[in-house]
């Protein structure tokens, strides 16, 4: 008669009661950002770059960001800091229409050359209007915070959504930053309440920024 194989009796050894928190510390790593010139480690504040070609924002930092300080021709130019609310310039409702732009929101920063280009963020990302823009020669003359704008790196931002018109003079990561909102939280057709509750939190940050710091109009 054939005996029955012993069996173990031993429990099986529980699982690292740790295992699961070190799992979900590792998932939840702060993510550190580096310089993508040098490779160095960035602080939450740092200086950014404009890939001319791509119009990709870069982080930089400040080291290699003051290697591109001042307007110039290569690879990269550096994005400067200044925030200035314009409560002395606005679009008239006709000038607006003229320039046929789809959404109220827009931003214009001029080329290489100082031509003014529109462009407009929607669900897809940044957008270029192909519509001239009217009378903005005399319009950049009349004004004279416009007028010192660098090319590429600092733009016009425009809010007419609603009935309360908002109008800054920032740096072009902002409105990067400002199409990036509305990509993620648009929905449908028209957006969805979400994607205006978000941003109407953007423009009220932006002025904020803008009261904290000093606009210093260049030579």
């Amino acid at each position: 008669m054939t005996e029955p194989r012993n069996q173990s009796l031993a429990a099986p050894s529980p699982a690292d009661p740790l295992a699961g928190l070190r799992r979900f510390t590792r998932a939840q790593a702060p993510v550190i950002e580096r310089c993508e010139l040098c490779g160095l480690a960035l602080g939450p504040e740092h200086p950014h770059l404009l890939e001319r070609q791509s119009r990709r924002i870069a982080c930089a930092c400040t080291a290699c960001a003051l290697l591109f300080y001042g307007p110039g021709s290569g690879r990269y130019l550096r994005i400067p800091e200044h925030i200035l609310h314009l409560t002395d310039f606005s679009f008239t409702d006709m000038e607006w229409e003229e320039m046929a732009l789809p959404i109220g929101l827009a931003f214009f920063v001029s080329d290489p050359e100082g031509r003014p280009i529109a462009l407009y963020p929607g669900p897809a990302g940044v957008v270029e209007s192909l519509i001239p823009i009217p009378a903005w020669s005399g319009r950049v003359a009349a004004h004279p915070a416009l007028s010192s704008l660098q090319p590429e790196v600092e733009a016009l931002l425009v809010n007419r959504i609603g009935t309360e018109h908002s109008y800054f003079l920032v740096p072009i990561d902002e409105c990067f930053r400002l199409a990036g909102i509305i990509r993620r939280h648009w929905r449908g057709l028209s957006g969805g309440p979400e994607v205006w509750g978000a941003v109407a939190v953007f423009f009220a940050e932006l002025d904020q920024k803008a009261s904290a710091k000093q606009w210093v109009r260049r030579a």
